[in-house]
């Protein structure tokens, strides 16, 4: 099925969404608080690493139940693919995605001027929050992150959320594509940090490819995709988000997730 993935991730992330809400409505006790942090089971701590490095430099007192819930987060993240936070649980992805989606459907890619932006510039917007949290005492990013703003209006009622959707929909659709998740968005380059040591990742089979690029054409980080129609081995970029979208795209069966030494094995005996 072409969208299997695709809707595994809708299913996810409105779950998340839902199970958020179901606990600020009818006291549902399954996950309680936001994305920066959450008690799973009214037992398991859950906290945003990049919150809580922010916080730190801030100079604030953190309980060792909030630094576990960070330490949980890290090491889920670094297993699975730092950046399956992106494609699997933000809720800005939804909003980046129905952008992109109109922006090919319009063909605006291929009549306007693409405007240059570089991809490093996050990796900037979060040194910049870092250094920010620690000159000004506050969590600098969480003040203004279009994630919590989006994450709180549709928990707890939209107020400043509607305006972010707004702006960042527009953003992605006549400025830049993928602009916001791709080249801005500081908490995807951290997870894009972590997602290096990542386990499950996508492999290209050379030999079954066929060099048709459909997986290019929708992959929101094209540069993972540097070996295909080249050489068979796993997206080793910390940027992939690990959506699955080049995976069921492809007719030729070339692109498949795969645990990373299993895949690094397997091309070993092969040759």
């Amino acid at each position: 099925m072409k969208y299997r993935f695709m809707i595994l991730r809708r299913l996810t992330q409105l779950g998340l969404l839902g199970l958020y809400i179901g606990a600020n409505l009818f006291g549902w006790k399954i996950l309680q608080g936001n994305l920066s942090s959450s008690l799973l089971f009214e037992s398991i701590p859950l906290a945003d690493p990049y919150a809580i490095m922010q916080m730190t430099l801030a100079g604030a007192v953190l309980g060792f139940d909030v630094l576990l819930g960070a330490l949980i987060i890290a090491l889920f993240y670094m297993i699975i693919g730092g950046r399956a936070f992106c494609a699997w649980v933000c809720p800005v992805n939804l909003i980046t995605d129905a952008a992109n989606k109109l922006r090919r459907s319009l063909g605006i890619s291929q009549v306007q001027k693409r405007v240059y932006m570089s991809r490093s510039i996050r990796y900037w917007v979060m040194g910049l929050g870092l250094l920010l949290s620690f000159a000004m005492g506050v969590a600098a990013f969480e003040m203004i992150s279009p994630i919590s703003i989006v994450h709180r209006g549709a928990v707890f009622g939209m107020g400043l959320g509607v305006g972010a959707i707004v702006v960042i929909f527009l953003f992605d659709l006549f400025v830049h594509e993928n602009g916001w998740c791709g080249h801005l968005c500081p908490l995807g380059a951290f997870y894009s940090l972590a997602g290096r040591f990542s386990l499950i990742r996508v492999y290209h089979d050379a030999e079954a490819c066929t060099a048709c690029m459909k997986c290019k054409e929708v992959c929101p980080e094209k540069e993972v995709l540097h070996m295909v129609a080249k050489s068979s081995e796993s997206v080793v970029m910390g940027e992939c988000i690990n959506c699955g979208r080049c995976v069921e795209v492809c007719d030729d069966d070339a692109l498949h997730f795969s645990l990373r030494k299993f895949a690094m094995q397997a091309k070993e005996k092969s040759l």
